[in-house]
């Protein structure tokens, strides 16, 4: 049964941490193997199993030291029917490795989860497409049909919530919220911006969540930005805006390069890991809801690291 269903932690507005770039830091730092950025892959053996927990507990490790929550993202981001197609899981092995995801999340919950660190587990959904372009646009309706497979067996698990990551379109995250909203589930949608502070789609992240909120009778929970450099989008929130009051999260690439620059770079630019919690915290002082912060694209512990330093009040001491 999940935990916090019914009343989650990070509403209150205290302040909680989730992880960086996963599957970057699986190929560059660890030279792991992850066709397709699947991390969840990893799951189909007890290595790759091992390996993805002590991922997780190197920045559960920095929530308890500092004594803030934590989000448990499942690595089910590809986890999806054409994704998981790709990698040669039909749908029935799909499901039980997002099904194993969670209960890992559950375990490391289980094991680490104190009364001033709840540990909340959200099953991660990832765009039907790239998370970078849009390939094939789905109506809102298609959409949901899609996503109901991945939110209906995360809603017969221990997960707390659905998020999904790197939404790059309208449709796409109105389908997700839909599938949510039938299955009794909160949601979270985290749009990607380019440069220019817009959607992939063209669209303004405000017109995005304005229409998400209006096809679903503001289902998420909160709306969330990830793998995008704060310079991309630092004029977009401007503070006293109406439609800011939406965001509660934030995990932003470490690089101010924009998406096609990634897409074709051989490299990894980690960016600078204390100049990025400096932006954090000075969002935090125009956007104080934003709640829960981590990492998408080229950061890793270094950069939560310092992301926590600067935005936990008082800067208390650094956190390992």
């Amino acid at each position: 049964m999940s935990k916090y269903r019914n009343a989650l932690p990070q509403l209150s507005g205290r302040l909680f941490l989730t992880d960086g770039g996963m599957e970057t830091t699986l190929i560059f730092h660890e030279g792991v193997d992850l066709p397709h950025f699947a991390s969840f892959d990893l799951l189909k053996n007890a290595e790759g199993t091992a390996r993805t927990r002590a991922y997780y507990e190197r920045y559960i490790d920095m929530a308890k030291n500092a004594g803030v929550g934590f989000v448990l993202e499942s690595p089910t981001w590809r986890a999806n029917l054409d994704w998981g197609e790709k990698l040669g899981y039909d749908r029935a092995k799909l499901a039980e490795m997002n099904r194993r995801c969670i209960a890992l999340m559950a375990e490391l919950r289980a094991k680490h989860e104190t009364r001033t660190s709840p540990m909340v587990i959200s099953g991660n959904i990832g765009p039907r497409g790239d998370g970078y372009r849009i390939d094939a646009a789905m109506s809102a309706e298609e959409a949901q049909d899609y996503h109901s497979f991945q939110v209906d067996v995360f809603r017969d698990s221990e997960a707390d919530m659905v998020s999904a990551f790197t939404i790059n379109y309208a449709n796409e995250a109105i389908g997700v919220a839909r599938a949510a909203k039938a299955a009794g589930v909160p949601v979270v949608i985290s749009f990607t911006v380019e440069t220019d502070g817009r959607l992939p789609s063209g669209q303004t992240l405000k017109e995005a969540i304005e229409q998400t909120d209006a096809a679903t009778g503001n289902a998420p929970v909160y709306y969330m930005l990830n793998c995008a450099h704060p310079v991309h989008f630092d004029d977009v929130v401007r503070a006293g805006e109406r439609w800011t009051s939406r965001l509660g999260g934030l995990r932003a690439n470490a690089s101010m390069r924009s998406h096609a620059e990634l897409d074709s770079a051989p490299d990894l630019d980690i960016g600078d890991p204390v100049d990025l919690g400096r932006r954090y915290r000075d969002l935090r002082k125009r956007l104080p809801q934003l709640a829960v912060l981590g990492g998408c694209c080229g950061t890793d512990h270094r950069h939560v690291e310092q992301i926590a330093f600067a935005c936990i009040a008082g800067d208390v001491a650094k956190v390992a």
